[in-house]
This record gives structure tokens, C-alpha cells and sequence, in this order.
């Protein structure tokens, strides 16, 4: 069986809730045995990250500049790209599907190149795009993602 990958997106700065959402979808994707993606850092990734390194899963995070420094203590793996920005282009390419929580231009720009690449986007608490699958709940979420 093909091992899923799951990008999970989302702002630095997030709400409580939308931390919660993340930490709980990284836990319940770690789980269901998927590898869990995102940018490295705080917010919405270091949540997820942290949701799934304590459910034993493996995370990696695809970094915008050509150092580890100040990435969350939750990653597995830590890939320093010296991209910038243009890194939210390998974060999405490398997952089979994304979940992004909580708005950010950042996470904005994930959503439409995942959507350019045929990705499946599911969305908790984000913008309201077209393409993007609202979904309410980080169980459906995971759900979904696996399911695509």
C-alpha cells in the first residue's frame, strides 16, 4: 500500500482553535500512517508537528532558507532549501494531498499551487476559494486527505 504524504499549511500566528485543529490532525494523520509535511516552523506546522511526532509520526519540514535554525523541535526530517518562499512549491508538490488551517498569504499560496498540480486541498477555518474542499472538523480532514 502507497504511504501517504499530507501537507499541513497554515499561518505562524494562529488562533488557539486553529492550533488545536492542527495538533489533532497531525495526531490523527501520524496514526493512519501518513508522513506529515509542512514549512518547519511555528503556528499551524509546529502544532501539526508536534500532534504527530507524539503519536510516533514522521514529520518533515521543508524550510526556506539554507539553514535548521529555528525550526520546531517536532521534526523528524528538516530539508534547508534556500528557496524562500518558492519552498511552499516543494512542500505541496512532494504531498499527495494538503490541509491548510487558519488564513495566511503563505498558506493562500500553497492552496493555489496545490490546485494548479491537481492537488486535493481540504480546509479548516481558511479562505474561501474555489477548488478548496471546506471541511469542518480535523477527523474529516484526515478523513478526506487519506481518502483521495
Amino acid at each position: 500500500m502507497h504511504r501517504r504524504y499530507v501537507a499541513v499549511c497554515g499561518a505562524s500566528e494562529a488562533t488557539p482553535s486553529q492550533l488545536d485543529a492542527a495538533r489533532e490532525v497531525g495526531k490523527l494523520l501520524a496514526q493512519n500512517g501518513a508522513v506529515v509535511i509542512n514549512g518547519g516552523f511555528g503556528g499551524v506546522m509546529g502544532a501539526a508537528s508536534e500532534g504527530a511526532a507524539g503519536a510516533g509520526g514522521t514529520v518533515v519540514g521543508i524550510l526556506p532558507d539554507s539553514d535548521r535554525g529555528g525550526v520546531n523541535a517536532h521534526l523528524t526530517i528538516a530539508i534547508a532549501t534556500g528557496l524562500g518562499q518558492a519552498r511552499n512549491a516543494v512542500i505541496v508538490t512532494a504531498a499527495d494531498s494538503v490541509i491548510a488551517i487558519g488564513p495566511g498569504w503563505g498558506t493562500l499560496s500553497e492552496i493555489a499551487l496545490a490546485r494548479r498540480l491537481g492537488r486535493s486541498v481540504f480546509g479548516l477555518d481558511t479562505w474561501d476559494v474555489e477548488g478548496l474542499d471546506v471541511v469542518k472538523t480535523p477527523a474529516e480532514a484526515v478523513h478526506r486527505a487519506l481518502a483521495d
